[in-house]
């Protein structure tokens, strides 16, 4: 692994009253986003969090930097979230982590859109991707070794997948309608 990789995906004020106001900016901008995509203005987003607008610019001093910390908080969330599957059977727990998955994807497209506009090459966004293929491939792994998922199939097999399910028009019912199919096809069955 390189340095990269192991290090955490962001990095966080060490004083707590920065802390919180940095973890009020994120929550606040979070649900701004998705009420209403990128448009929230960033002095909606400082009035939401409570905060003036020049501590929205102390911990975020362009709108593309506040965007990117929302991504990577969330890609952190979603990969953190295997963790909560770690006791269900391997199957149950790919499954139930890709539903996660796809319901993360649809909600975040509009943000990792903006990031990839900005430089689909940035370090962060490369982080980004390495810490859910590691995530994924943890619990697809699982589910090779004990016999319930193709063994043809690697986790950028699964994220294409899933990503694409996820850009599936209509409502949640269709989405998870689609999702079932498509993890019906990694299921293993054997030849005979």
């Amino acid at each position: 692994m390189t340095p990269a990789e192991t290090e955490p995906l962001r990095k966080r004020p060490l004083r707590a009253d920065a802390q919180r106001n940095y973890d009020k900016l994120l929550a606040a901008a979070r649900a701004a986003f998705k009420e209403r995509d990128q448009e929230a203005s960033l002095e909606e987003i400082a009035r939401r969090a409570q905060v003036g607008i020049g501590t929205l610019y102390r911990h975020f001093p362009t709108r593309q930097a506040l965007i990117e910390a929302v991504y990577v908080d969330e890609v952190e969330a979603i990969s953190a979230a295997t963790a909560n599957y770690a006791e269900l059977e391997p199957w149950q727990a790919l499954s139930g982590w890709l539903r996660e998955y796809v319901s993360f994807a649809a909600t975040k497209r509009a943000l990792s859109e903006a990031m990839l506009e900005a430089d689909r090459d940035a370090e962060v966004f490369k982080r980004c991707r390495v810490a859910l293929r590691e995530a994924g491939q943890r619990l697809l792994t699982r589910a090779q070794e004990a016999g319930e998922v193709r063994p043809d199939t690697t986790f950028a097999d699964v994220g294409r997948l899933v990503g694409g399910v996820a850009m599936v028009g209509g409502d949640d019912e269709q989405r998870e309608r689609v999702l079932a199919l498509a993890l019906d096809g990694l299921r293993y069955r054997s030849a005979g």
